[in-house]
């Protein structure tokens, strides 16, 4: 080890660096952290965090209208400031980033604020220079937002970077895209006040959920204002005074004060030296893993959504740990990408966790579908127009539960739990035999008994 300075070297403080770094300085390494912006990463500093604070702020405009019809009343009309929520935002990113600096010097992880560059299998430079020679390399470096094809215009666009930092709210809104980012700002932006229009070239939004969580979502959204135009893109934007117009491709123009794009991130891979080492990438762009986070080069590992894998905090968060378990903790953990429980915060929220319909039609033998929508009890006095939806998979053959899908308040809380069920092998008996919590939206999860439709044999018997 004396022809190394450190035993590992992290490029990133994100979610999945940080945690691999700490985990393998707790087991004795050496460990240096370059990191060339802000700490924590994609998740803390311009994403998951932030992008939740917003939430709660767009939600409270619906609260304020629902409590007349539990017998308040506001004396005056709320008013909302950008201004203060944004100075509220910044100063929880402050603390949080602070707070993980603190982790990494409790640590004693050496982190430089740099970029960092791979020039070997052993050997970092830094921004300064410096050359490190280390043992083993993790890529951490997260992604970065996907501007898209060049469209005259596109340098007027702002990302979901951007996004946080805006000077004012704008009254109107062109969002491109239709994936976790372009759907929760666009409720984000809808429930401040802004007109939102959501412009996405797919069929219908979030591809790759559950046709009917996507149809439900997409009536939800257009129910609350927001003007979802699928099937086509923004293919020009113009500025006009202190406005934009944006050309689709449908020869509509939409007038707005913001354009944001938000069509998909990518593996934060340039300029990183991966070409020179020839460190083996995707063709989506991912660098290329095993099971281990292990490259096709010896000594260098990468975790987290520059592996373009699950692309979710949590997970980078565990192939970071698991990386430091088996690295220096003498484990052997390989992360279990199936089964991994998301949310979307939009409005309403959804909570999915297992197979889509589509996806259990093609690989189980027979499938039962049970599925409910009902109207909240919060709403039967508010007035407001909403229904919930939840819907069950199940392996005919088995009775184990394949796949849940909720839209509804607190879905995400709802599914964290219901992964739980999932991951450990629960059936449909299984849910059928635990009590309900009454009253509670939940307790359909428990209560659906009529299956919706069933395929394969038993449906033909």
């Amino acid at each position: 080890m004396a022809d190394h300075d450190v035993d590992l070297f992290v490029i990133g403080a994100g979610s999945g660096g940080v945690r691999a770094a700490r985990i393998a300085s707790s087991y004795g390494a050496r460990v240096m952290v370059a990191e060339e912006f802000r700490v924590g990463g994609t998740c803390v500093i311009r994403g998951c965090v932030p992008k939740k604070l917003l939430v709660y702020a767009s939600r409270f405009s619906h609260e304020f209208e629902d409590a007349a019809g539990f017998g308040w009343t506001i004396p005056t009309a709320p008013t909302f400031s950008w201004h203060t929520l944004i100075a509220n935002k910044d100063r929880e990113i402050d603390r949080l980033e602070a707070a993980y600096v603190s982790t990494l010097e409790r640590y004693k992880v050496n982190l430089v604020r740099s970029r960092a560059v791979i020039e070997d299998a052993h050997t970092v430079r830094l921004s300064s220079g410096v050359k490190v020679r280390a043992e083993t390399i993790l890529i951490a470096t997260g992604g970065w937002p996907h501007m898209g094809p060049k469209i005259p215009g596109v340098e007027h666009a702002i990302s979901s970077n951007e996004a946080f930092h805006l000077t004012e709210l704008p009254k109107r809104i062109v969002i491109q895209g239709g994936g976790y980012i372009a759907v929760e700002f666009a409720c984000i932006f809808a429930g401040l006040g802004s007109k939102v229009t959501l412009v996405y070239r797919g069929e219908n939004i979030l591809r790759g959920f559950d046709d009917d969580i996507r149809a439900h979502l997409r009536h939800e959204m257009e129910t609350r204002g927001i003007t979802v135009t699928c099937g086509h893109t923004v293919d020009a934007i113009e500025k006009s005074g202190d406005a934009f117009v944006t050309l689709l491709s449908n020869g509509e123009k939409v007038v707005a004060d913001k354009v944001m794009f938000a069509i998909g991130r990518r593996p934060n891979v340039m300029g990183l030296g991966c070409e020179g080492l020839n460190i083996k990438c995707h063709e989506h762009g991912g660098i290329e893993v095993d099971e281990y986070s292990r490259t096709s080069v010896p000594n260098v590992y990468a975790v987290g959504d520059v592996t373009n894998r699950v692309n979710l905090t949590p997970v980078a968060i565990r192939e970071g740990h698991a990386f430091a378990d088996n690295m220096y903790g003498g484990k052997d953990i390989k992360v279990d990408h199936i089964n991994v429980p998301t949310a979307v915060f939009s409005e309403p929220e959804l909570g999915v966790i297992g197979l889509t319909e589509a996806q259990a039609r093609e690989t189980l033998a027979v499938l039962d579908v049970y599925k409910t929508s009902f109207r909240p009890m919060k709403a039967t006095l508010s007035g407001r127009n909403t229904r919930v939806f939840m819907k069950l998979l199940v392996d005919g053959t088995t009775d184990r539960v394949v796949g849940c899908h909720i839209a509804g308040p607190d879905a995400g809380e709802m599914i964290q739990l219901v992964g739980i069920s999932v991951r450990m092998g629960a059936t449909k008996a299984d849910f059928d035999a635990t009590m309900a919590v009454h009253p509670t939206m939940a307790e359909e999860l428990v209560t659906m008994r009529e299956k919706a439709m069933s395929y394969g044999r038993k449906a033909a018997e």
